[in-house]
């Protein structure tokens, strides 16, 4: 078992240590990196070890890197300090001061051992500008810092003036270099509240949330009664961490219940946490050995019984989980979860009736159960289609693995699958394409649906993504146990899939390195979406395999070449609706934002308004849960937006959507790849490492704003403008960087031809004459009706 000291992600937001499973791209997102920091000696030692208890007990959910400032104390030091907290990083330093030298991070909160923490610090977290301190007292009525006080510094506000003013005065010039510098910002007194002697007798306030006690205090005071609440043994910290009630930081929870005593029973309910969070960060093994002796002879345990089938499953230990899963099922408050899990379950087995089946017992519990919802209607079975093409003999056919959204799914992974298809040809349906999900198990039924096709394409999208349908045959997405690949005989050819993984995310990488290689080695054909991706894949490869990983960009970005409906060979905006579109997405929303989500929405509200004096903004919703924007845009800055659901819409229509507006913001990879590929400018919102990865690829960086910049309101609204402004040109120039990724995929079209024995459907030259693509219409009494002009 991992130790605490090796789990350096946060799955749920906030900051991330870079730990060896951990992927670190702030310098492609801008995300922020935050540290609080003391600076003690060997006499202040005991209160940082007061300091460190509050910081966890005050506000269970907070968890970043802790910087202890010393003046050369041996590690030994530290080694109580260490059993408080999971992210402790001794610094050497001259002095409290040199925590304005801290270049690792960009955000730093100082404390002192003299402080105890009894509220949250959260807020300090969001600040964004300047030096933050608690403004005191001064001579002659003035207000100054105080020595030692809290500060929230900013290290991209700290010039290197202010640091040599600081070192030449010292600590008793801070309050006159900060506001020399014009960069000290007041905060409210609650996070600086003096504790000294004369005011022993005095309550503390209620609202305080730093107490700085300075000496210590005397017995029996207020402000000693505080102090004394966190002086405590470790195993009583310990403790009265993992009791508190409300979310914990996975991290700290971890540190503080691992190991459980021996010769204890650590309470079952902790033992689900603690399973919980493994799972969470991908240790689907780990948090099965903790719970598998925890509910041996337990069937009274569902919530248990419901986290070990889950994980069982993400090992691919399927007879396993449905036993566990069935034993979740007896309580009606996990009845339906468990029921939809079992219906994903059969699915993934290719037991399509019994995956029905447990879907309605799951509707049946809780007729509200989305998901059971969604897994009824998806195994439903199909009526046949009356006068439908004769689908193709197998040995016609190519075989698409791919991700295949359905319902009220991800827009753009409906688009994305016929994209791919358009590049082989005008027909896009099952005549020609059998299809397979890439979630499914490939059993030796499927293997050999697979080898009687002509070929194999896998792919697009970011598929090399280890949290979406886990398993551990592969590592990644598709479900193929490594035996299996290395008896597929039909061409294989991956194609423009993303390497998809989080910029913080923690994935294990040994299994997905281990069925890569074997990938890259099976396949004839290996293309990645974009160069970010080609780069990521090739460090896990070893160094004969990496020239076979080639540059194929995502399919949707060429769609003007692929269907000649979208472009009439012009484009003056005579025929786009005055409207700007704005998209973004929730999922893994702390790896996303951070503590940033305030300001981005803050920030966004501005630009909207802005943006709002040119043209109507509309929100293009690309999932059900992308309408959180919408919503708290409105709740906290009193600005509404109209909606289009494009989970709802055709593919024609979402292209149609994308080609008649004048710009696209969008914070989705395929809310920017989309609209672009249909000749629409657009403007990213970086929040994952593929959108910069796109940018990098068109040679446009400056087409993207991370969601973390300071001044993404004015510089949103001023790139907005410029598109707006000169629209035409700016058509031209996505018109102009299309032509490179159009070049590239002809180039290895042509070599795909050839490998499963196609014509050319683009020979009459650069653009192609094909009939429409075949799209589903909106399915009846679910989508909105299609009232675009034929």
């Amino acid at each position: 078992m991992t130790t605490p000291a090796d789990r350096r992600t946060d799955p749920t937001g906030g900051g991330t240590a870079a730990g060896p499973d951990a992927d670190d791209r702030r310098a492609v997102t801008g995300r922020r990196r935050i540290a609080f920091a003391a600076w003690t000696d060997e006499a202040r030692m005991p209160g940082l070890l007061v300091l460190l208890r509050s910081l966890a007990l005050a506000d269970p959910t907070v968890c970043e890197d802790f910087l202890v400032l010393h003046p050369g104390l041996p590690d030994s030091a530290f080694d109580a300090a260490r059993r408080l907290h999971p992210r402790l990083v001794p610094r050497s330093a001259r002095s409290r001061l040199d925590v304005f030298r801290e270049s690792g991070y960009d955000t730093v909160v100082a404390l002192s051992p003299g402080m105890v923490v009894l509220g949250s610090l959260l807020p300090l977290l969001a600040l964004r500008t300047g030096v933050a301190a608690v403004p005191q007292p001064g001579p002659g009525g003035g207000r100054t810092v105080r020595d030692g006080g809290l500060l929230v510094i900013q290290r991209q506000d700290v010039t290197d003036a202010l640091l040599d003013a600081l070192a030449e005065g010292g600590e008793d010039t801070v309050d006159r270099a900060l506001t020399e510098a014009g960069i000290l910002e007041p905060l409210g007194s609650r996070y600086d509240v003096p504790a000294g002697r004369p005011f022993d007798d005095t309550p503390v306030p209620g609202s305080t949330v730093v107490l700085h006690l300075g000496a210590d205090p005397a017995p029996g005071t207020p402000a000693g009664e505080a102090r004394e609440r966190y002086e405590m043994d470790d195993e009583a910290f310990r403790a009265a961490y993992c009791a508190l009630p409300g979310p914990k930081h996975p991290e700290l929870l971890l540190h503080c219940a691992l190991p459980f005593p021996e010769g204890r029973r650590a309470p079952v309910d902790l033992v689900r946490q603690v399973a919980e969070v493994h799972r969470q960060q991908g240790r689907y093994d780990e948090a099965v050995a903790l719970l598998t002796p925890a509910v041996a002879g337990r069937p009274d345990l569902p919530r248990c019984h419901e986290t070990l089938g889950i994980s069982l499953m993400a090992l691919s230990r399927y007879e396993e989980a449905e036993a566990h899963l069935l034993l979740a099922t007896v309580s009606p408050d996990f009845a339906a979860r468990a029921y939809g899990q079992l219906a994903r379950l059969a699915w993934l087995l290719g037991r399509e009736a019994d995956a029905h089946a447990y879907a309605r017992e799951g509707l049946d519990a809780d007729p509200t159960d989305g998901n059971c919802h969604a897994w009824y209607a998806r195994t439903r079975p199909a009526p046949a289609a009356p006068g439908g093409a004769a689908p193709a003999p197998a040995h016609e056919q190519l075989a698409h693995v791919a991700l295949f959204a359905d319902g009220q799914e991800n827009a753009g992974d409906k688009v994305l699958p016929e994209a791919v298809r358009m590049c082989f040809g005008p027909d896009t349906g099952p005549a020609r394409w059998h299809e397979r999900s890439v979630h499914r198990l490939v059993d030796e039924t499927g293997l050999e649906e697979l080898n009687a096709r002509r070929g194999i394409v896998v792919g697009g999208g970011g598929l090399f993504l280890p949290d979406t349908a886990p398993n551990s045959n592969s590592g990644w997405q598709w479900n193929i146990p490594d035996d299996v690949l290395a008896r597929i005989s039909a061409p294989l050819a991956v194609f423009a899939v993303g390497y998809n993984v989080f910029d913080g995310q923690r994935y294990r990488r040994e299994r997905f390195a281990a069925s890569l290689r074997a990938l890259v080695g099976k396949s004839a054909f290996f293309g990645l979406r974009n160069q970010g991706s080609v780069d990521r894949v090739r460090e896990l490869l070893p160094e004969e395999l990496r020239d076979r990983v080639r540059y194929q960009p995502c399919p949707t970005t060429v769609a003007r070449h692929l269907d000649p409906g979208l472009d009439d060979g012009r484009d003056d905006g005579t025929d786009r609706d005055d409207t700007v579109l704005i998209n973004c997405a929730y999922d893994r929303a702390g790896l996303r934002f951070g503590h940033d989500y305030g300001h981005f929405l803050a920030e966004t509200a501005a630009a909207v308004r802005a943006i709002g004096t040119r043209a109507e903004v509309r929100y293009a919703a690309h999932m059900p849960a992308d309408e959180k924007f919408v919503h708290d845009l409105r709740r906290e800055h009193g600005t509404a937006l109209p909606v289009e659901p494009l989970y709802l819409f055709s593919n024609d229509r979402i292209r149609e959507l994308y080609r008649r507006t004048r710009l696209v913001i969008g914070m989705r990879g395929h809310a920017g790849m989309i609209p672009f590929g249909c000749g629409t400018p657009v403007i990213s919102l970086v929040s994952h490492p593929k959108l910069a990865y796109f940018l990098a690829d068109i040679d446009r960086p400056e087409w993207g704003l991370s969601v973390h910049d300071r001044a993404l309101g004015a510089r949103l609204a001023e790139r907005a403008a410029h598109v707006l402004d000169d629209h035409r040109a700016a058509v031209a120039d996505v018109h102009g960087r299309q032509e490179h990724l159009w070049s590239v995929t002809r180039a290895n079209l042509a070599e795909l031809r050839g490998l499963f024995g196609l014509t050319d459907p683009f020979a009459g030259g650069d653009a192609p004459h094909l009939p429409g693509p075949r799209t589903a219409e909106p399915a009846p009494g679910l989508h909105l009706p299609d009232t675009r002009t034929k």
